[in-house]
This record gives C-alpha cells, structure tokens and sequence, in this order.
C-alpha cells in the first residue's frame, strides 16, 4: 500500500520561518484532521463531532484538550508510571485559549457532541508550541464537514528591544515587554490574554493589530486548504426545533415584565433570579392551562425564548437607559470593603469584598525547598511563586459537591498569577517562596479579579515589599 497524498498549504510569516499545513495522510478516520509544522516543531489536530445531538441539549458541548507528548522532545515522562497521565495546569490552559477562540463560532443551534483534540507530536526546545494550537484546531475543522464559521488562528507577539516578533521563542520572550496572545478571524480579533510590563494602551493596540495582520494569511491557507479537500459544504443538521409563532408570543407576554425587573435595581442577586424565573413560570403556567389536558407545552423551548427575552430586556435597559442590573450607573462600581489580617496564623490574611463577590486570601512564605518542581515537556525547573484561586459551589449557593481541581479555577488562578507576579520584588531581594490561596466566598462576576486586590492586601499584610498595589 503506498502512502497517501498530502494535501498541503504554505503560510510564510515573512521572517523565514513558515508554517505548512497537511492534511490527507493522518487520522483519516476523523472527521478532520491536520498535521501542522513550524520548522521541527509538529502538532496533530483532529476534531470529531457527533451526526445527532442529544435529546434536549440547548448548548454547544464542545471539548478541547491540548497534550505534549515528551517524546516530542525526546523526554521521560517523571513519577511512578512514566507516561503521560492527566493534563498539567500549562496544557489546561492552552486547551482553554483554543476553546475561547472556537467557542463562539459554531452555529447558535448546532449541539452535537464535539471533541477537538491538539497534541504537540514533535518539539523544538526554544520554541514555544502553544501559538500553533488554535490554528491546527481551526485546520481541522476547515477540512471537516462539521458547521463552522471559521476559520481563526492564534498568534503570539512579543516586543523585543522595540520590535514586534510574531510567534517569539522562549529566549525572546524573556527579554520581551509586552507578549500577548491573539485569537482572531480574518475580520475581527476574538480573544486576547497576556502580560505587559506595564505599556500604554496605543502599544497595547499596535501588538494586537500586528497580530491580527499576522493571523490573515493563516485564514487565508486554511480556506484554500478547505477548498483543495472539497470541504466547502458543511453536514446538514437539524439540532432545535423551531416555532417562530411561540417565539413571537414569548416576546409579547414576557418582555415588559423582564424589562421591569431589568430596571428595578435590585441588589440581590438571588432575588432579581428569582423575579425574573417568575416571569417565565407565569408564562408557562398560562400555555399549560390553555393547552389542558390533551395538550402538551415544549418546555425547553419556551426557556430558550426567554433567556433571549431576558437578554435583550437586561441590554436596552442598560445602553438605553443606563441603568444596570443593580441599579447602579454605568460608571458606577459595587460597594467595596476590605480587612487585612483576618486570619490571625496566617503570614499574611485579607478579605476582599465588591458587592456580591468576595475573597479570603492567604500568603504563605517558605524557603526554595517550598518551590514547585516543574518537569513539562517544554519546560523544566522551579517556580518560587504559586497562586491557586479555588471556586466552591457555595460561592453561588449552589447544592453540587466540590470534586477536585477544575479547568476554570486553574484559568483564573493564571490570570491573577499573572497580574501580580511583575510586582514582586527580584529573587536577590526575596529569596522565599510565595504562595496566594484565593478562596472566593461569594461570587457575582470578576472574581478572578477580587483576587488579584486581595492578594495585593495580603502580600503588604505579610511584609512582602510589592513594587505597586495591584487591583
């Protein structure tokens, strides 16, 4: 049997560096498939989605997961098993980027099981693989016949003495101060998350828009590549049933009712909940009683019409009237307090509370033997300074135990890392390491970012000399 024929496309990033793009020759039994390749470095997509949805699924059940061989970098795995085992906090992080920048592009009422897997098969130690991600995942899809509004692609940019580079190596990237990563169609950007050393926001500007002129030409290969495989007819699917007229009666009895509550101004959350599931239990109760006996009522549908009911009365309310779903102007932040040394053992304690979103944080200081080892496949070593952000499922008063670590506590533990770890002080001034637990208490929105002010408190509360408060 001889090999298949690769089907190939060629992005230049202009440098000397390219990226080709081959599908046809792996995984063929997917529903899509791609090997993508910047010089040695080579990462496998393939993406797989079920022909049927399952019965009353009303959302996207979309899964992404990003694994590093060691292999690929001629490694041993470490522990007991030497093989790969569950995913570290790096892989589930780039996992989410890819997730957030496919997410929002599949069709509204497509809600079939997908699974899109990257897995780095081929490694280059001074460059960073993750950039590649989102772009072999969106190649996979390209290639495939599972409905999607693509193509994205992803890209790093760093400012090195000056300069933008596109996709920088890790050597760059320490010299770098800004290095940002971009998600982005050929048209609009999607996504953006990184770190700067704190730059103006025209820089910040001008790093996103080099990104985005860097991600157009790999939009462009893989509409060529969609086309080369025949690929430009999508699966014909049929996930939601429609009733235009029960739409249109939803929105007729239900939007003033939500629109009322929208602009009462209610403080509480759980209540304002409460008022607005009222609206919609009214509603229902009305079609069941004109339905009777033999008739029957598609629940499901009627709160698929209202959450949009309940959307749009929230929206005007706000840009048309200024007003917000607490009652506050747009302008306006939630009551805030704060208290330092709340846990008298701790090293260092505070509590940070705006509105209905609250965190206790601790700091604990140990010597270099408290660092965390790290023996990743791209990389290895030690870091003195660990944060972890834990959610329970108290914080929103919901009744669900708590089971393990989840990918949304490790996403946003990251994004508070990575707020505050420029204003520590240089490992010649603080030889300790450093650990923030953020346990959030109560939650109604940012409180990755009631993170980020409470581990300020608690690092001037344990001593730590922090260059600036963070908030």
């Amino acid at each position: 049997m001889s090999k298949p024929k690769a089907i190939q496309e060629t992005i230049d990033l202009g440098d000397g560096r390219s990226i080709i793009i081959e599908t046809g020759v792996l995984a063929k039994q997917a529903d899509g498939a791609v090997m993508v390749r910047m010089g040695d470095t080579m990462m496998l997509a393939s993406v797989v989605s079920a022909k049927n949805a399952k019965e009353d699924t009303d959302f996207m059940p979309l899964s992404v997961d990003y694994k590093e061989k060691y292999a690929a970098l001629g490694k041993f795995p470490g522990g007991f098993l030497k093989r790969e085992a569950r995913p570290s906090d790096y892989e589930i992080l780039i996992a989410r980027l890819v997730d957030r920048a496919l997410r929002p592009l599949f069709p509204d009422d497509y809600h079939a099981d997908t699974f899109v897997n990257v897995t780095l098969m081929s490694a280059e130690a001074d460059t960073p693989p993750d950039a590649l991600a989102g772009l072999a995942a969106s190649a996979a899809l390209a290639v495939s016949d599972v409905p999607f509004h693509g193509p994205i692609a992803e890209a790093r940019v760093a400012r090195v003495n000056g300069k933008m580079v596109v996709n920088p190596t890790f050597s760059q990237m320490e010299e770098a101060d800004i290095e940002i990563m971009v998600g982005a169609t050929y048209d609009n950007i999607l996504m953006v998350e990184g770190e700067m050393k704190e730059v103006s926001e025209a820089d910040m500007l001008e790093a996103i828009k080099f990104a985005h002129e860097a991600i157009k030409p790999m939009c462009k290969a893989q509409l060529a590549l969609t086309k080369k495989t025949g690929k430009e007819e999508k699966r014909e699917y049929s996930h939601e049933v429609k009733d235009e007229e029960l739409s249109k009666r939803t929105w007729k009895e239900t939007y003033d009712a939500a629109y009322k509550i929208a602009k009462s101004g209610n403080a509480d959350k759980h209540a304002r909940s409460e008022a607005f599931g009222q609206v919609k239990e009214d509603f229902l109760a009305k079609l069941v009683k004109e339905a009777g006996e033999e008739g029957e009522v598609n629940e499901m549908l009627v709160a698929k019409y209202y959450h949009d009911v309940e959307k749009e009365a929230v929206r005007r309310a706000i840009l048309d009237d200024k007003i917000r779903l607490d009652g506050r102007k747009t302008d306006e932040i939630r009551p805030i307090w704060s208290e330092v040394d709340y846990l008298p053992s701790a090293h260092g304690s505070a509590v940070f509370t705006r509105g209905e979103t609250q965190s206790i944080t601790t700091v604990t200081l140990g010597t270099k033997m408290d660092s965390k080892l790290i023996d990743d496949v791209m990389k290895k070593g030690n870091d003195k300074f660990l944060l972890h952000y834990n959610f329970p499922a108290f914080s929103t008063g919901e009744a669900r135990p708590n089971r393990g670590t989840s990918r949304r506590e490790v996403g946003h533990g990251n994004l508070a890392h990575r707020a505050l770890k420029g204003m520590l002080p240089s490992s010649d001034d603080m030889p300790y390491t450093l650990r923030i637990v953020s346990d959030i208490l109560e939650s109604n929105g940012s409180s990755s970012m009631a993170t980020v002010c409470a581990g300020t408190l608690a690092l001037m509360d344990a001593g730590v000399q922090i260059k600036k408060p963070v908030s």
